[in-house]
């Protein structure tokens, strides 16, 4: 995303301190949440400063079972965690480029083994840009087309199910997604997009409602249409676009939440 706002980092700081979860009370279970989620994945969620999307990200993954707990950018032991998810916002205010000082934050090294022993990572829209400048997923996030920030529904098509992201949707079918970002232009060189799409790691790709994937429907410019790809391991996933803003009725639909429910039962 490109930088606006102001800096969030006493929010974000008392966020992330020890012990914070999303649910004050630990014995109770929410409507909806599905049985023995306590043995579900234990996810946890990156918090860095300027990072303004860990909340409807924990809200997301609660809805499905899980129990995040927020971690601040400086913390170096992920352990017990199956699941580390870098949501939406403006890292460090976007500086220099969109991820490119969060990619260097003390937590990185820690998430790029944990990735590397098999656990997963999500990263959504700023999260995916910090995952490409930390060298976790290939190319980068470039400027929209439009040169302009675009706030908007999307579709995307689902390319494969066979992985823990995306094995409670249907291969081919659409589904909707809000992009809220003004770098979400994906770009790689011709190798590198060919490897991608040789080796199934392009997951979702922007689409019309009944799934063609015209120019149109990639409103930022991206790369043959890509909006999210795996890391060869398929552990690992970069998507620009929210599925987290859809997963309640209250929000409009529940489009984003069979994502968060595989993950919960992974």
């Amino acid at each position: 995303m490109t930088a606006m706002g102001r800096n969030r980092l006493p929010r974000a700081r008392r966020l992330a301190r020890p012990g914070w979860r999303t649910s004050r009370k630990r014995g109770k279970k929410r409507r909806g949440t599905p049985p023995n989620a306590e043995a579900r994945m234990k996810t946890g969620i990156v918090v860095f400063p300027g990072i303004n999307r860990e909340r409807d990200m924990a809200i997301a993954l609660e809805r499905s079972g899980a129990r995040p707990r927020m971690i601040w950018h400086k913390e170096t032991d992920l352990a017990g965690l199956d699941l580390i998810v870098i949501p939406g916002g403006f890292s460090f205010g976007d500086y220099l480029r969109c991820g490119a000082m969060a990619a260097h934050s003390p937590v990185m090294p820690a998430i790029r083994a944990h990735a590397e022993r098999g656990g997963y990572v999500l990263g959504v829209c700023n999260g995916f840009q910090i995952l490409t400048e930390a060298g976790l997923l290939p190319g980068a996030l470039l400027r929209n087309a439009t040169l302009r920030f675009i706030a908007r529904d999307c579709h995307l098509r689902v390319e494969r199910t066979d992985t823990a992201f995306t094995v409670q949707f249907q291969h081919g079918e659409t589904f909707r997604a809000v992009m809220a970002h003004g770098d979400g232009n994906y770009f790689a060189d011709d190798a590198t997009l060919d490897r991608l799409e040789g080796d199934g790691l392009v997951v979702f790709r922007y689409a019309t409602p009944s799934g063609e994937t015209t120019p149109e429907a990639a409103r930022n410019g991206a790369a043959r249409n890509i909006a999210g790809i795996l890391s060869p391991n398929l552990r690992v996933l970069g998507l620009m676009p929210h599925p987290e803003d859809l997963v309640d009725p209250l929000m409009g639909g529940t489009d984003g939440k069979p994502l968060f429910d595989a993950l919960a039962a992974a």
